[in-house]
């Protein structure tokens, strides 16, 4: 398992970890309990991290391998340490007497990285992109949000040498298709997985009870990473469309993900930006930036709160949705990407059309003042995410190894 430019085991909330966090540390978990050995390989950012962990149990490691300096670096001089890396990868499985039978990479970056092991060990690829550069382009609002040729010409690359694409929706196949003529004979539909047995529903007193709130608190939450296309400016909007519209009792918002405390000049661009918007708004004391948390809060939060809001303007999958769903908590999520498939509009929650913050704002004032629709919706919510457990989301994905390995022998 190639994971090049972040590791599984980071705490999620951070400019490059989120979503394929989960998904690797997941995926690889369930595998093991499925009897398959899983190596991950990650570069090493941190010379004070030991280079090889056992975290994900069941015999399975991750590996940093230092490549370049071992400190976080921008994903554009990233790719120049590429060699580096898989040189690294080479001489541990050497060194171990490691034949591995299958690679399956993450992000367009470890592809690349794929490609030259093929090479060199003539065994296939399984590659997930998880996003895409063609899809971020379209939906950026400022030159800098653009995804450069380096990183289109990488994508290009990968699918080209790629013996399977997994994608986690029809809509992403679709976009393979249309924007980058991928083979559509290489590509299979396996969502991402929940972890059920950490996921489910707390009781909401009890869930509050521990994140340190009073129980009769009304919380909307957001989770992910603080970025222009996930769209919590508009989101801020909404809430301060909620004020004025006076439901019966205030509800605030809560934000997990980013670093909202650090020093004006170190803080992130986008930060800076919705902490300005919520000056401007007068929304400081209603909207909370709670920085990063770790995985094992993460299901009190959920379970807290009243309703989580994915307002991205791009989502490959979305997989804090499924994640409070999980939970029993009701989604309100833009109608793009995964989203349009994972939250089924008026049963486990609402779509509002991509940064429209009145439709959001109607859709939150009807939850947030309907207690039996929000209890209704949470049920239909857990019901559905068990169809996402990773025992069966890893079982598929095991499938497509046998397969291409039945193709090799």
């Amino acid at each position: 398992m190639i994971s090049y430019h972040t590791c599984p085991l980071a705490t999620l909330g951070g400019k490059d970890t989120g979503g394929m966090n989960v998904y690797v540390r997941d995926l690889t978990a369930e595998l093991g309990r499925q009897g398959v050995h899983v190596d991950v390989f990650t570069r090493s950012q941190d010379e004070h991290v030991p280079h090889v962990l056992h975290d994900l149990g069941f015999g399975n490691r991750v590996v940093h391998v230092p490549a370049g300096p071992e400190q976080p670096m921008p994903k554009k001089e990233l790719a120049e340490h590429i060699p580096q890396f898989v040189d690294g990868i080479k001489q541990f499985a050497a060194e171990r007497g490691i034949r591995y039978d299958v690679i399956h990479s993450h992000y367009w970056m470890s592809g690349l990285a794929a490609e030259q092991l093929k090479a060199e060990w003539g065994i296939p690829i399984v590659h997930m992109f998880h996003t895409l550069g063609e899809m971020k382009n379209r939906i950026a609002t400022r030159p800098e949000e653009k995804e450069g040729a380096y990183r289109l010409d990488g994508e290009r690359r990968v699918l080209k040498i790629a013996d399977r694409i997994v994608a986690a929706t029809l809509a992403e196949k679709a976009q393979l298709q249309w924007l980058y003529k991928a083979d559509q004979r290489k590509i299979t539909i396996i969502p991402p997985g929940v972890d059920t047995c950490h996921f489910y529903p707390i009781p909401p007193d009890e869930a509050k009870e521990y994140i340190g709130i009073p129980k009769e608190d009304r919380m909307v939450l957001f989770v992910g990473r603080i970025e222009p296309l996930k769209g919590v400016d508009t989101l801020i909007r909404a809430m301060a469309c909620l004020r004025v519209n006076e439901i019966e009792r205030p509800a605030y918002l809560a934000v997990i993900g980013g670093d909202p405390n650090l020093p004006p000049e170190q803080m992130s661009a986008e930060m800076s930006r919705l902490q300005s918007l919520c000056r401007e708004l007068h929304m400081d004391r209603m909207v909370v930036f709670l920085g990063k948390r770790g995985q094992d809060s993460l299901p009190y939060y959920y379970s807290a709160a009243d309703v989580l809001v994915m307002p991205s303007h791009y989502e490959s999958f979305g997989m804090v949705a499924l994640e409070a769903m999980a939970c029993g908590t009701p989604v309100v999520a833009s109608q793009v990407g995964g989203l349009a498939f994972l939250v089924q509009d008026g049963i486990n929650g609402f779509h509002v059309p991509d940064q429209d913050e009145d439709a959001l704002c109607d859709r939150l004032t009807r939850l947030l003042g309907d207690p039996s629709l929000r209890a209704q919706m949470g049920q239909a919510a857990a019901d559905y995410a068990c169809g996402y457990s990773w025992g069966q989301i890893a079982g598929q994905v095991n499938k497509i190894y046998e397969q291409i390995l039945e193709k090799v022998e």
